[in-house]
This record gives C-alpha cells, sequence and structure tokens, in this order.
C-alpha cells in the first residue's frame, strides 16, 4: 500500500480515549519519557516540526492525533516513567482505557538502545504483547551505538524480545534515512492487512 507520509496533519490532543477522533485506524507510538517518540513521527512524515519536540522529559502528556494520507493516524502517547508533571498511574490509567477501547492496528514500542530495560519496560512491553495487537519495538538512538554496542544489542534487550512473539526489533536512527524507511515499510504492512 502506496502511503503519502508527508500529507501528515495534526488532528487533536486528547486526555483520553473517549475523545479520540473516529473512522479510521491507529497506529500508536508508546515508550519511556524522552525515548524520541516525537522525534521518530517527525522523520516518519518528513517534517521538522510536526509533532513538538522537547529535550526536557515527560513534554507529552496528552494522546495526540496526526492524520496520515486521510488513512489513518499516528498517534502519540505520553511517555512512561518520568512523573515530575503528574503521578505514574495517570499514564497507567490512560493506557488501560486506550486498550480497553481501541485496537490499533500497530503499536511501536520505542526502546532507547543505549539502555538497558528495567521491570518497567518489561512489564509495559508484557502488557502490549496481551492487549491483542502487533507490536513492533523500535531501538532507538541508533546512532550513538559504538559498533560493539550494536553487536551486543541483542543480548542487552533480551528481557524485551522475551515478551512478545515477534522476537525481532528494528534498529532506527531519525539520522538514517533507511532505518526511518523500514519503520515506515512496517507502518504500510500492518495498515494493509
Amino acid at each position: 500500500m502506496m502511503i503519502n507520509f508527508k500529507s501528515a496533519r495534526f488532528i487533536k490532543s486528547t486526555p483520553s480515549v473517549a475523545l479520540r477522533p473516529d473512522g479510521l485506524f491507529d497506529v500508536m507510538f508508546v515508550g519511556r519519557s524522552n525515548v524520541g517518540k516525537s522525534s521518530l513521527i517527525n522523520a516518519i512524515c518528513d517534517r521538522k516540526d510536526l509533532a513538538y519536540t522537547s529535550s526536557t522529559p515527560g513534554h507529552t502528556r496528552l494522546l495526540n492525533y496526526y492524520l496520515i494520507d486521510d488513512k489513518f493516524y499516528l498517534v502519540d502517547a505520553p511517555g512512561y516513567g518520568y512523573i515530575a508533571r503528574g503521578p505514574r498511574d495517570a499514564f497507567a490509567t490512560m493506557m488501560e482505557d486506550y486498550f480497553t477501547h481501541v485496537v490499533p492496528r500497530l503499536v511501536i514500542f520505542l526502546f532507547d538502545s543505549r539502555r538497558i530495560p528495567t521491570d518497567e519496560d518489561v512489564t509495559f512491553l508484557r502488557f502490549l504483547a496481551h492487549s491483542g495487537t502487533e507490536v513492533l519495538l523500535v531501538l532507538t538512538k541508533a546512532d550513538k551505538l559504538s559498533q560493539a554496542d550494536k553487536v551486543s544489542i541483542r543480548k542487552n534487550v533480551e528481557p524485551l524480545l522475551k515478551q512478545y512473539q515477534n522476537r525481532e526489533y528494528l534498529l532506527v536512527s531519525i539520522r538514517n534515512s533507511a532505518s526511518v524507511e523500514r519503520v515506515k515499510a512496517a507502518i504500510a504492512a500492518a495498515i494493509s492487512k
């Protein structure tokens, strides 16, 4: 399926799934605060300012919907793991409510490739894996890895890989167009099902 990602436009921000726009499928981006969700959305859509980015963790606090080619929404979810702007329970409640009412076509779980998964990361990916939706693990900030780090990455993320059947991941840098194209291809494949 051909998708014009450059046609992206912001539709709305909502505090709950009850206010989501209707009628189309979702592709949701989730992950820890400051992992690069908004930056990856901008890279996918070839826009620098579509999704607001910040070096300060916890900036995104609502579900942000971006319409892609009048076919589906990219949904930028708040990050988990950063509590300076509110209780962690608010994120858990938002996600449980979302997955109770919506089955997105694809959930893109972003994880910083330089980190080792915490119990919180593993628990959230386990929750996603049991939600009944397709999950794609995207390891971000790959441009910051040394060659030795890239070799050992599969061992480092094994706790995450055990949580879902696919057991595959994409190593992505927003500065590497080929890796961004692989994410776009995965989205197109999920949308065409």
